[in-house]
């Protein structure tokens, strides 16, 4: 889905709304104001704060899907430098996006709508069905192994990047790192992330030590 840069500001609204004061605490008035529109135009462009919640999950989660597609079709690269690269960038995208990241924790622990539900999973889904693709590819060149469970495989990596960003004091009291600058601290933080879920998924994917 294409948005257009207004609905993107919309959007980006609401995600820092969201992500502050919940979903059930943020009002299409909320968001308009602070957008400085009216809020006619949400309704246009959305419907409803239930459509541009789904909105929100198309523009953080559904350009995976492109993303891989992309990476699928890519013959310069191996298929375990591909699930690489993608390690990397949804290491990337959780570290640089945490206002979307509180609200997908948000959604699955606290919200009890069935419509945002629904619409979170099936983004998930799209993109655990392209993922499972390039898993394919390198199955079909004898690189990966023949059963994986691709989403418990994805689960593992997103619940291994979700929690280090919710326990990052817990993560510096316990290495002594209090007083390293948090700049640095965040780089520190994103290389022992991506070699260690790199190597798990190596572990799951391949017959390699």
């Amino acid at each position: 889905m294409e948005f257009n840069d207004k609905q993107i500001q919309i959007i980006e609204t609401a995600e820092t709304l969201f992500a502050e004061r919940g979903f059930d605490g943020t009002s299409v008035r909320d968001i308009a104001d602070v957008a400085g529109i009216n809020v006619a135009m949400i309704s246009y462009y959305f419907g409803s704060k239930e459509k541009l919640m789904e909105a929100l999950f198309e523009l953080r989660v559904g350009s995976v899907k492109s993303r891989v597609e992309t990476l699928i079709k890519d013959e310069s690269l191996t298929p375990l430098e591909k699930i690489n690269m993608l390690i990397d960038e949804h290491i990337d995208r959780v570290m640089q996006k945490q206002c979307f990241h509180k609200i997908m924790l948000g959604v699955h622990v606290t919200n009890k709508n069935p419509a945002i539900l629904k619409a979170a999973n099936n983004v998930k889904i799209r993109a655990a069905e392209v993922v499972s693709e390039m898993i394919k590819d390198g199955q079909k060149k004898g690189i990966f192994k023949k059963k994986i469970d691709v989403v418990l495989m994805i689960n593992t990596m997103v619940g291994t990047v979700s929690q280090s960003m919710i326990s990052q004091e817990y993560y510096r009291e316990f290495n002594k790192q209090q007083d390293m600058p948090d700049e640095e601290f965040q780089v520190l933080l994103k290389r022992r992330l991506s070699i260690h879920i790199k190597i798990l998924f190596k572990a799951i994917l391949t017959n390699e030590s």
